[in-house]
């Protein structure tokens, strides 16, 4: 989480950030409604660099649907 929590890149961007305690393992990880990233779906950890690299890629997405105003360089997977 670190690694995605102390990204200033990324945290322009975000609104919120909501942790959810589990138990069992669960991992997941869902932007605007849509999972990202499940350890049970995959039945593993995530490598170092994944999350952040969908995260970003999602909202690159999500910047080129709402066509955001180029005021704010464009995100870089």
């Amino acid at each position: 989480t670190a690694e995605v929590l102390g990204d200033r890149e990324i945290e322009r961007f975000v609104g919120s950030w909501r942790l959810i305690p589990t138990s069992g393992g669960v991992f997941e990880v869902i932007v605007n409604g849509e999972l990202l990233f499940s350890k049970r779906a995959l039945s593993r950890h995530a490598e170092p660099g994944e999350i952040k690299t969908l995260i970003l890629k999602k909202l690159i997405q999500v910047q080129l649907d709402r066509k955001i105003k180029p005021d704010r360089p464009p995100l870089k997977p």
